[in-house]
């Protein structure tokens, strides 16, 4: 293979982490190439994030529209689901937004190599042509030299073994967002928040939707007032939540799938048309050429440093490759404070308490730092408000009334230890927790801020309120 070219950085990988890290290199005037196998903006903008926005955007739509009564109007008909039609606005959402990407590289006089990337030592990659998810062979033979390489390969949905995936009758993340074909009866194994996610679009396209979760709760990495309340939400939907259960497998019988699931009171039996196996994520380690140069990994991710340094000198990893929390906006900044690092910048390690969590189904789901529970644990003194959106203005004008805000300060000195939201769009008010708590912001300043009227970001100062003794709404 013939060296075809020499860089100050190259990133493996172009998902958000990968491609914000490559622009960060260019502006500081890093000569810079990404190595994609598939398609700019990785997994997040083509299989992830994006697509499954607009997929939950419809299912809201559909949600609405059975529920017009509830704001004066009347329709004539019924509204039914289109669904390769949804199907088919969520890839076009994705499809803009890879067209972003390139935008950005070319802007940024960023190189895009396309091809499978190995490192093979002495900071040269080698690339060999891949298949993309469209079936499109991509890439030539190249050797690429690279001063730092970061690697930002992503991760894959974990598989277990009572549910290997066939795409047909046990099917993960990637399949369910991607098949034009509605199944009658689906079963959810995982209640995280692709789980979760994925039980909320189904349900409102009409399918009969089951979510099996190990655990004793929806969303158990939340706090334990989200979970119960995500559960009331869907009960009351029509979701049938089993938790506390283990799947142990499933056969075929009768033109059907027939799930065994373990319980509490026994071995139970679900009828389903198709299983989705939502346990989580493992990195992207394999058959890059890790081991053979000693990169140091634990539990299916590369170990890095709080500057996403690795065990070996000039390669460095950021993003889900190299663990938790698999959020798209860690790898971005991990990616940032990386590039910056190697530049010679001042920068300070991420907070990973201070890394917010969203999940988009409805009742939306936002929190950033410790839960109650996690507080205690902590030895914290604390104080705790909760807030109803039922007592919110805005929230009660618009109909969306489920949920709350609960905020958890210090005792000693008003730090605010963590901030739990569920309701109608509460991903878009995350931000304000994320900052004041990146500021040391106390429950006085949160108090102190005049918040508009009428919004839903007021139940955060009635919440911080309601902590220190002072609510004014309820």
């Amino acid at each position: 293979m013939a060296t075809n070219g020499t860089y100050d950085l190259v990133i493996l990988g172009s998902g958000p982490g990968g491609y914000e890290a490559a622009i960060r290199s260019s502006q500081l005037g890093m000569k810079t190439a990404v190595i994609e196998k598939n398609k700019l903006g990785g997994v997040c903008l083509n299989i992830g994030c994006i697509p499954t926005k607009a997929l939950l955007s419809s299912a809201e739509m559909m949600h609405e529209a059975q529920h017009l009564s509830d704001y004066g109007l009347k329709l004539e008909g019924n509204v039914t689901p289109d669904f390769p039609a949804v199907i088919e606005r969520s890839r076009g959402a994705a499809s803009k937004m890879n067209k972003g990407v390139n935008y950005l590289m070319n802007k940024n006089d960023i190189d895009v190599i396309y091809g499978y990337g190995r490192l093979v030592g002495d900071g040269k990659i080698e690339v060999t042509p891949s298949e993309n998810m469209d079936g499109e062979t991509i890439g030539e033979e190249q050797t690429v030299q690279a001063e730092h390489i970061i690697v930002a390969t992503g991760a894959r949905a974990r598989e277990i073994p009572p549910l290997p995936v066939d795409n047909e009758h046990v099917i993960d993340y990637w399949q369910a967002m991607l098949q034009t074909e509605q199944p009658d009866r689906l079963v959810i194994v995982g209640a995280g928040a692709i789980g979760v996610e994925f039980a909320y679009f189904y349900h409102n396209m009409g399918t009969e939707v089951t979510i099996v979760e190990l655990q004793d709760r929806l969303v158990p990495v939340e706090d334990k007032d989200i979970s119960r309340e995500l559960a009331r939400a869907y009960k009351k939907m029509g979701v049938t939540l089993m938790t506390g259960s283990e799947t142990q497998g499933y056969e075929e019988r009768d033109g059907e799938l027939v799930v065994q699931i373990k319980t509490k009171n026994g071995t139970e039996e679900v009828a389903c048309d198709q299983i989705l196996s939502a346990v989580g994520v493992v990195g992207n380690i394999e058959d890059i050429g890790l081991e053979e140069l000693g990169v140091e990994t634990e539990r299916g991710a590369i170990v890095i440093d709080g500057f996403g340094r690795t065990n070996v000198d000039n390669v460095y990893a950021i993003g889900d490759v190299a663990g938790g929390p698999w959020l798209a906006h860690k790898a971005s900044h991990e990616g940032v404070l990386c590039v910056e690092k190697i530049a010679g910048h001042d920068v300070r390690p991420m907070d990973h308490k201070n890394i917010p969590g969203c999940t988009y189904c409805q009742p939306q789901i936002a929190s950033v730092g410790y839960t109650e529970e996690q507080a205690k644990e902590a030895g914290y003194d604390i104080h705790v408000g909760k807030f109803p959106f039922t007592a919110n203005g805005k929230a009660t004008a618009a109909g969306h009334t489920d949920g709350f805000v609960k905020v958890i300060f210090d005792e000693k000195y008003g730090e605010w230890l963590g901030c739990h939201m569920i309701g109608h769009g509460v991903t878009e008010m995350i931000a304000e927790a994320v900052t004041a708590r990146t500021l040391e912001t106390t429950h006085h300043e949160i108090i102190e801020s005049v918040h508009p009227h009428p919004t839903m970001s007021e139940t955060v100062m009635e919440a911080a309120r309601a902590a220190i003794g002072q609510p004014m709404n309820i």
